[in-house]
């Protein structure tokens, strides 16, 4: 390895290393770890493009080029930006169709904020933002194809509804919306503008309908980690409870505003580690 892909490599750990997601890629061999590096590393930055506040043409031209780069980078010349990961590529078979499903689920929210999306909508969502990225991973921890893409499907899900039920108020405060427009129109509520539904009565209604899929989405991917490998799981085994843990708190704490923010305790994240990282 030289230099520059340690130094890149030692990047993309730094970068990673503020998430949820960083103990889980810690214990991973060395090729599977920067791998999943370049992983989280490339999702960081398309999301951070969509997430930006520049103006929405420039967004959109910012990750139109991510896409001419990927395309590049599977034709043989990758660009600067993406030189270590042909060896990723190359030893893990990471499709190039999953990445360009990353950028074009980050591209939802661009050329306007997603607002009460119906669910059709906000599952695709799920699939390009969350699946596809555990799809790309899955390849990487080394599972069965069958059970690696039904994994991505479930797990991916169920994170990924994790993360809006515990982001709604962050989420309104940037005009995004995630929840769906089916569960808002069944609680009685018939706006689509975020700060008036993060205070409406019946939000706890949609939110918890909205946990119940969740929670069916991990029964799933549990279902699939359990007749494979413990140490092939392991990684998606720890994100899985780690995001459990988050969920079961947000339940208990409710979803009636005002809300407080939740956190897995520190010793609880060491638990988890302890009982699913060591063989």
């Amino acid at each position: 390895m030289t230099l520059q892909t340690a130094a890149a490599n030692a990047d993309y750990g730094t970068t990673a290393s503020g998430s949820s997601f960083y103990a889980a890629m810690r214990i991973l061999p060395r090729a599977q770890r920067e791998a999943m590096f370049q992983i989280y590393s490339f999702c960081r930055q398309v999301d951070d493009i969509a997430d930006s506040d520049g103006p929405r043409p420039e967004r959109l031209a910012a990750l139109q080029q991510w896409r001419d780069d990927i395309d590049a980078l599977y034709q043989g010349h990758p660009p600067p930006r993406l030189q270590d990961y042909a060896a990723s590529v190359k030893t893990f078979g990471l499709k190039r169709e999953d990445f360009l499903a990353i950028v074009d689920g980050m591209e939802m929210d661009v050329p306007q904020d997603i607002r009460a999306p119906d669910l059709a909508t906000l599952d695709l969502y799920c699939d390009r933002v969350a699946s596809a990225v555990g799809r790309l991973s899955v390849r990487v921890f080394g599972l069965p194809e069958e059970d690696g893409i039904l994994l991505a499907h479930h797990l991916g899900r169920a994170l990924q509804l994790t993360n809006i039920l515990r982001d709604i108020d962050e989420d309104a405060g940037l005009g995004r919306l995630y929840l769906p427009r089916e569960g808002l129109l069944l609680a009685g509520i018939t706006t689509d503008d975020p700060q008036r539904v993060i205070v409406d009565r019946a939000l706890p209604k949609v939110c918890l309908a909205l946990a119940e899929r969740a929670k069916k989405h991990f029964e799933k991917a549990d279902e699939v980690m359990k007749r494979n490998s413990r140490r092939v799981v392991r990684a998606p085994r720890i994100m899985s409870k780690y995001y459990r843990a988050i969920l079961d708190l947000l339940l208990a704490r409710g979803f009636a505003a005002p809300r407080e923010p939740v956190r897995v305790h520190k010793w609880a994240k060491i638990a988890i580690l302890l009982r699913y990282a060591i063989i």
